[in-house]
């Protein structure tokens, strides 16, 4: 068996056809989705995804403005400005690109984004209701995940899930959201991490095998049973002299081998990574949903 291929680009381009025209028709009700970046510093990887965002904002038809701030900007002033994003009815998402610098408290700065318009879906509130299965934005990473696995026929529902990883920003979010008793949810999740005394024991188990550890090459083919969808959430830079860049891009799955097991498996690149910023921009349009319904 060789595994079928799971491509996020093709997912988020449909996903990214379907949002332009929900902006197309919410333009003509004088509804304008926008989204308010704000970037700390000058860092390569953060700056890449912005402008990707601003790029992925254009395509649909949203109104997208980049707020760059310098490195050793306090934190008092980039509170203020999220501030003015919070009472400025243009914007409809907010997203404070991550890592910020040492001496900016990152909690300090999710918590002061109005929970409406928190479209990455860190807020403390939206986590929450996240919990207790209630509308909210979804974080972006694990939605995306959820949408690969319901639009390539794996629809996790009775499925035994098990994911690898309980970081905030992917493993714990996503058990939450495919527990759920809801469509492209109600599975059985199991959680396994770094705590766990043999790992295999339990991605065994799994119809649906979600990595999320990073760290390059983690699942094995002896992890894996025969039939296994597999979701390969991580990205990591390996040491590559034949590439201009000098480093490639790997996952926390041993594709080459995993594929020859699994029934469906996403790659690294063209995979997860391409839905991620697809969510935010649907997040931002539903946000602009929600403020103008209220």
């Amino acid at each position: 068996m060789t595994a079928k291929i799971i491509s996020g680009n093709e997912v988020a381009k449909e996903i990214r056809q379907e949002l332009k025209g929900r902006v197309a028709e919410l333009k003509e009700k004088g509804i304008v989705p926008g989204l308010g970046v704000v970037l700390v510093g000058e860092d390569p990887a953060s700056i890449s995804y912005v402008t990707s965002k601003a790029k992925g904002s254009q395509e649909i038809g949203m109104f997208e403005e980049t707020i760059r701030l310098p490195a050793d900007v306090p934190e008092e002033e980039v509170l203020k400005v999220i501030d003015g994003l919070n009472k400025d009815p243009k914007f409809s998402g907010i997203l404070v690109q991550l890592p910020l610098p040492d001496h900016i408290s990152v909690e300090k700065v999710i918590g002061y984004i109005s929970p409406e318009k928190d479209v990455d879906g860190f807020h403390p509130v939206n986590v929450g209701k996240l919990l207790r299965g209630e509308p909210c934005p979804l974080p972006c990473t694990p939605h995306g995940v959820q949408q690969l696995l319901f639009r390539s026929g794996n629809d996790p529902a009775g499925k035994h899930v098990v994911v690898c990883g309980r970081s905030n920003i992917v493993g714990k979010p996503l058990a939450a959201i495919l527990m759920q008793k809801a469509e492209g949810a109600n599975a059985v999740v199991t959680v396994v991490h770094t705590g766990a005394k043999d790992i295999s024991y339990y991605t065994k188990q799994a119809d649906i095998l979600i990595a999320a550890m990073g760290r390059p090459n983690a699942i094995t083919a002896d992890m894996v049973k025969e039939g296994t969808v597999v979701i390969d959430v991580g990205v990591n830079r390996i040491p590559d002299e034949s590439r201009k860049s000098g480093f490639r891009l790997a996952g926390d799955v041993d594709f080459e081998a995993v594929k020859e097991k699994a029934s469906f498996i996403t790659p690294v690149p063209g995979g997860v990574g391409p839905m991620t910023v697809t969510m935010l921009l649907y997040n931002t349009v539903e946000a602009a949903i929600r403020l103008n319904e209220g």
